[in-house]
């Protein structure tokens, strides 16, 4: 079995105050012509929450909980942090594990699923830091898909449970379960998967349908959906959809008595979740007088905590594969050709962007 030395951290980053929201943005999208009115417009989102996406304090939250959960299971390994796309950006972390002395790291990617933006470009992320770093940047390998796993589902399928409790009550009984991804361009998740290994519609839908699935099953009996939100690319461009309002538009058409979102997408709290559903899918939902609940993300669940932990053991010492329904535990490496986009221009990688106007905490 491999030997590992250090356990890395990955997410997307986030902007941490007023001054870091256009740099970012400008950062997530270079190369995507995307126009500087549509970046000002959701930058509105990030400055209605004072500046700043929930994602790097909920990443502190869950690299302190690691942390403790190693020492419990007497796991000796360092943790470390790096992001994408903001600060701790992921290249100084790897410099840093460099300087530390780190050879050989094992990487918790903050996405349970398969498709080049929710995967394969966090492979190359990796990559491209470790070429910064040059000979002496660590091997860094990825573990894998966990989108099955019962520490990711249990939490969604107990958060699902408690937020049907929140309706009025006459409205729990036939209320819809409306699963929720970030939605992608469908060449993008008709491409998610190894090539000749990928039929209709991809592993990114594959997987996720399953973990709808799953949570569903789990959570009683609703009628539920999978839908997609969040889509930033051209009308013309086929992205997966249907959208959320859509839906819940569709509902309340049909005299549905309530519905309940589930970010089955997301492992915690992003901006997405925050504005997007909270503030944009519920403000949809008022309008349409259809009562809404949003369960709970696993953030730092302990089960969710103690799934990385058993991840982590699963490459140390072989333990079990945990993974529940139909497809099986996941493969421990992708091959070098999965989840490639169609051919096209290539995305340019993220520009360094210029350092935080406040210090970065990363331990």
């Amino acid at each position: 079995m491999p030997s590992y030395d250090a356990f890395l951290l990955v997410s997307f980053g986030g902007p941490e105050g007023p001054a870091d929201v256009m740099p970012f943005l400008q950062n997530v999208t270079r190369g995507r012509r995307i126009p500087r009115e549509r970046l000002a417009a959701v930058a509105e989102h990030y400055y209605a929450f004072g500046g700043v996406s929930p994602i790097n304090r909920q990443c502190r939250d869950l690299l302190a909980a690691i942390g403790k959960d190693f020492a419990a299971a007497g796991l000796n390994l360092p943790v470390y942090w790096g992001n994408r796309n903001w600060h701790p950006l992921l290249g100084d972390t790897v410099a840093a594990m460099a300087a530390d002395g780190v050879r050989h790291a094992l990487a918790f990617v903050t996405s349970a699923y398969g498709s080049y933006s929710s995967c394969r470009q966090y492979l190359d992320d990796i990559e491209r830091a470790r070429g910064e770093e040059g000979a002496a940047a660590p091997r860094i390998d990825k573990i894998r898909h966990y989108f099955n796993h019962p520490g990711f589902i249990e939490p969604l399928a107990d958060s699902t449970r408690a937020a049907v409790g929140r309706l009025p009550r006459a409205a729990r009984v036939g209320a819809h379960l409306v699963f929720t991804a970030h939605s992608i361009p469908e060449a993008m998740a008709a491409a998610s998967g190894p090539p000749g290994g990928r039929p209709p519609p991809g592993r990114y839908v594959t997987q996720l349908t399953e973990a709808a699935r799953l949570v569903a099953e789990r959570a009683g009996e609703h009628p539920w959906r999978l839908v997609y939100q969040s889509r930033s690319g051209p009308p013309a461009q086929p992205w997966l959809g249907p959208d959320v309002c859509d839906h819940l538009a569709e509902l309340a058409a049909a005299g549905a008595p309530a519905a309940v979102l589930v970010p089955v997408g997301f492992v915690s709290d992003h901006m997405e979740v925050r504005h997007d559903l909270d503030v944009q899918a519920a403000e949809t939902a008022a309008r349409l007088g259809l009562p809404l609940e949003r369960a709970a993300t696993p953030g730092t669940d302990h089960r969710f905590v103690s799934m990385i932990t058993d991840l982590v053991r699963e490459r140390l010492d072989r333990a079990p594969r945990a993974a529940l329904g139909r497809l099986g535990p996941g493969c421990d490496a992708c091959p070098p050709d999965c989840c490639r986009p169609p051919p096209g221009p290539a995305p340019p990688p993220a520009a360094r962007p210029a350092p935080p106007a406040s210090p970065v905490d990363v331990t």
